[in-house]
């Protein structure tokens, strides 16, 4: 990818400057589309949550994720 020279820079420095970007709000965005996916936690979940994610080298959600697929099996079983 081809740098750009100075010139160049200062216009799209202008440009952003002095323009204001049009925004569509006709579409929701990804934090609208995603808001049911955050969850509030008390401090005591949140500290064990992040101290399994971390011994596992996991995220937070991907233990949540473990922890409802191991609660869901045990429902399923006889």
């Amino acid at each position: 990818m081809a740098k750009m020279t100075e010139e160049e820079a200062d216009a799209l420095d202008e440009l952003w400057t002095n323009t204001t970007p049009a925004i569509d709000t006709s579409r929701s965005g990804y934090f609208t589309r995603h808001m049911a996916h955050l969850v509030e936690l008390d401090d005591l979940s949140a500290a064990y949550l992040r101290a399994k994610a971390d011994a596992a080298r996991k995220t937070p959600a991907e233990i949540i994720s473990d922890m409802v697929h191991r609660e869901m099996k045990i429902a399923a079983a006889p």
